[in-house]
């Protein structure tokens, strides 16, 4: 076994370093890396959130925006260097922010924390696939309803238990796809109303001293809702449950 150790930002409660190859296992950046955009919208909220009530200067909270910006503008370019040993999207992105910087960006986790940041991240790029699902449902259902029409006394064979049946016409089966998609459509469209609620404010579990306003940030994000008890948002993995169910 390795022997190599390394330091993580949960790890206060352990006298020894976490070991390496511990470290790589757990680590989530090689798929979360995705999440950046939606990380970085976020950030971007909420350090506009904390200018507006004073925890940063206008100043510093320029700073931090033009740094995250920066930084997705890095990404999306293809020469940012993801780095496993800082474990996720959000540490990386807030380490290279300090580097960019100095300390003001370390003022940006002011009032949040991790499990209310991923649980936002989470919700907010589930949202945008659904939106992009629903753009698809409705471009495909468009594409089966015109060749409907135009199959509308096209005669083809019907079947059941895998044996001709009866006769139907081959826009009448296009038009029982059309129905799957619909209920599809609905489904996820639901499962938007209940993902759409803003866990931002949670914190760690039990929220924060600090006078930060839900509502501001929650606009700026879009949400529907701020979410209402602190555990429940950010232990609540439901919503993305229903969109496995949903999109399966």
């Amino acid at each position: 076994m390795s022997t190599d150790k390394t330091n993580q930002s949960w790890g206060g409660r352990f006298s020894e370093p976490v070991d390496a190859f511990v470290a790589r296992f757990t680590a989530s950046v090689t798929f979360d890396q995705r999440l950046y955009r939606h990380d970085i919208m976020g950030s971007i909220a909420h350090a506009t959130m904390l200018a507006k009530v004073g925890v940063l200067t206008d100043a510093e909270r320029d700073t931090i925006v033009d740094g995250l910006n920066t930084i997705q503008a890095e990404i999306e370019a293809g020469s940012f260097e993801w780095r496993v040993d800082l474990e996720d999207v959000h540490m990386n992105i807030e380490a290279r922010l300090t580097d960019r910087i100095g300390i003001t960006g370390k003022k940006l986790h002011t009032g949040r924390s991790r499990n209310d940041q991923v649980a936002t991240d989470i919700r907010l790029w589930l949202r945008d696939e659904i939106d992009l699902i629903l753009s698809e449902i409705t471009r495909l259902q468009k594409g089966l309803l015109g060749q409907a029409e135009r199959e509308s006394d096209t005669i083809m064979p019907g079947f059941t238990h895998l044996q001709t049946a009866q006769p139907v016409t081959f826009g009448h089966h296009m038009l029982a796809w059309f129905e799957m998609l619909s209920r599809d459509y609905e489904r996820l469209v639901d499962c938007r109303k209940r993902l759409n609620r803003m866990p931002l404010g949670s914190a760690a579990l039990a929220g924060t001293t600090y006078p930060i306003d839900r509502e501001l940030t929650c606009k700026l994000l879009g949400f529907d809702v701020v979410g209402g008890n602190s555990l429940d948002g950010v232990s609540d993995r439901d919503f993305a449950i229903e969109f496995c169910s949903a999109a399966s």
